[in-house]
């Protein structure tokens, strides 16, 4: 709840944002182009999470919180996706930054940690 509280306040945010002609619609639906690039960010998200996160969170090794355990996640800050991603780049407690490997780019940390939150929260995907 407090995700989509933070998410609608983003959201509001933004809608003023960027340069719009007067007098034209909002564009509702997605080009083919951005589709392609969220399957591709989903699967790049996807791999990383798999090669990186998996192994601790899967289980709930070290403290982890289980990835798909709600409960383990509402426990965490009202900023929790803000402080998972800059956790997930810096590292916290026994978690190593970028999962262990320094070289990984912080583009590919955030996809995987976006997954990771997705396999939790479904609902919350975005297609």
């Amino acid at each position: 709840m407090k995700r989509y509280i933070v998410s609608l306040f983003v959201l509001f945010m933004l809608a003023g944002c960027g340069p719009r002609n007067a007098g034209e619609p909002a564009r509702i639906e997605p080009e083919a182009e951005e589709i392609a690039t969220t399957e591709t960010a989903w699967l790049a998200g996807k791999q990383a999470y798999e090669e990186y996160c998996a192994g601790c969170h899967e289980e709930g090794l070290d403290g982890a919180p289980r990835t798909g355990d709600r409960d383990a996640w509402d426990k965490r800050s009202w900023l929790w996706e803000a402080v998972l991603f800059e956790h997930a780049r810096t590292g916290y407690g026994d978690m190593p930054a970028k999962g262990g490997d320094a070289e990984l780019d912080e583009a590919t940390v955030t996809k995987a940690a976006e997954y990771m939150l997705t396999l939790t929260y479904p609902e919350t995907h975005r297609d």
